[in-house]
């Protein structure tokens, strides 16, 4: 959720960001592909021995998201994974302390970790994938915007000349109702010179040589192999060619496998202190092989 501020803040805000003429970010584009990458990422990992009263959907999106999750016990929820903060340091400068801040656990605002609390983690440096997720969300969410701005222009080869700003809005105005599906558009016969001729003027029959548009898909496709090899997903990520070496492939799913595996490292080395501490068997598998696309488990 955002805060409650107004158009004029938010633009000021977004400005410093983002040049003030492209309008990517915190579009509905972005935020379907958001979702979209997000739950690709949260589906690498396949837990198991997690307790039925544990939501699937606020674990995986609290340690994916956020790149940690701590693991309380309270009296009237019993064990239970939780978002929260840290604090403190220890001489590594490591955290040594959770902070929570859920009004339905009274009294329960800070723990020390290893002692009365757990935390797991995705990253050793305990961050999260949303960078990843919005980084490939903005290039994709581009692609597709441009890709719908030149299938609508190379169906437009015409370039008007107006007299003034009163006709150029008409022109303006015929080309959305055209542009819009509309079969027909009605305009002043002002518009007309004297000679009877229209004050436009072809400006090129061949709107193929502007349609870039299967590019731009292909650009897209190779921007989510590039998403999939980030996050662990097996795929190509290479140009089709007529002779390809194996060991492109290869290195490709050493690419592929890297962070996945320090991933799965990191969240195993914490589940093993959460087991132990209260007497759980959580563990967490690859959902597919990282050498290929198998299921790791039945």
């Amino acid at each position: 959720m955002n805060i409650p501020t107004n158009y004029e803040f938010d633009n000021l805000y977004n400005a410093i960001r983002s040049p003030s003429t492209v309008h990517c970010r915190n579009t509905a584009l972005v935020m379907y592909y958001t979702k979209y990458l997000f739950e690709k990422a949260i589906s690498i990992f396949k837990f198991d021995g997690l307790l039925e009263t544990w939501p699937l959907n606020y674990f995986q999106y609290v340690l994916f998201g956020y790149g940690y999750i701590s693991v309380i016990k309270t009296e009237k929820y019993g064990v239970i994974p939780m978002v929260c903060g840290l604090s403190g340091y220890n001489v590594f400068y490591q955290p040594t302390n959770v902070v929570i801040a859920n009004p339905l656990l009274q009294g329960f605002k800070t723990a020390v970790i290893g002692q009365e609390c757990e935390i797991i983690k995705l990253q050793p440096n305990y961050s999260g994938i949303m960078d990843i997720v919005t980084t490939y969300a903005d290039l994709m969410a581009l692609c597709l915007e441009t890709a719908g701005i030149n299938l609508l222009n190379s169906k437009m080869s015409y370039i008007f000349f107006s007299e003034n700003k009163r006709s150029a809005e008409t022109f303006k105005k015929m080309y959305d109702k055209l542009a819009s599906g509309e079969p027909i558009a009605v305009i002043d016969k002002s518009l007309i010179n004297e000679d009877g001729t229209p004050t436009w003027e072809l400006f090129t029959q061949n709107v193929g040589q502007n349609y870039i548009t299967d590019k731009i898909l292909n650009d897209m496709k190779t921007i989510e192999d590039r998403f999939n090899t980030d996050i662990g997903i097996p795929n190509a990520n290479t140009q089709k060619r007529e002779r390809m070496l194996v060991d492109e492939v290869n290195m490709n799913n050493v690419d592929t496998n890297a962070k996945i595996a320090l991933w799965k490292e990191t969240i195993e080395k914490d589940l093993k202190k959460v087991n132990a501490m209260y007497g759980l068997n959580i563990s967490v598998d690859y959902r597919f092989k990282p050498e290929g696309g198998e299921l790791a488990y039945e």
